[in-house]
């Protein structure tokens, strides 16, 4: 697998603007690496939606520690949170990729849910994330 290029970036940026205008009610959507790392966002400013990754990594790493703990596995398929005047949804997006949306309180969930298991479905193998190299250098040694 390889790193998403910057054409691939512009693409996955797409997808996510047709999730947004498909779906009634869809505030923002971004697609991050499984650490955190903003790969394409829709409806948000740059630094919002590097804020947004942060925290759904966070959640999706907390619902993965919770599965390994007391499901026996750290697969994760959604994670769902109810807030004061937003829903926010979180789905494993295929090898080290996250979908994040956040829609208003009267998003239907249950369309939210279906269309995004949708678009991870129908472009799955574009949106995995090729693992991070465990070894880094810094400047040309490297770093423990």
């Amino acid at each position: 697998m390889s790193a998403v290029s910057p054409n691939q970036a512009q693409d996955l940026a797409w997808l996510l603007r047709g999730l947004g205008e498909e779906v009634p009610h869809i505030r923002g959507s971004v697609l991050l690496t499984s650490d955190g790392m903003l790969k394409a966002a829709d409806g948000f400013d740059r630094t919002s939606a590097e804020q947004f990754a942060a925290l759904a990594s966070g959640l999706f790493s907390i619902a993965r520690s919770a599965g390994t703990k007391f499901d026996g596995a750290n697969e994760v398929r959604q994670v769902v949170a109810e807030l004061k005047s937003s829903q926010l949804f979180i789905s494993w997006a295929g090898f080290n990729s996250v979908l994040a949306v956040l829609a208003a309180a009267e998003a239907d969930p249950a369309i939210v849910g279906l269309e995004m298991a949708r678009l991870i479905k129908s472009v799955q193998p574009f949106l995995h994330t090729a693992a991070r190299s465990t070894a880094t250098t810094i400047n040309g040694n490297p770093s423990t």
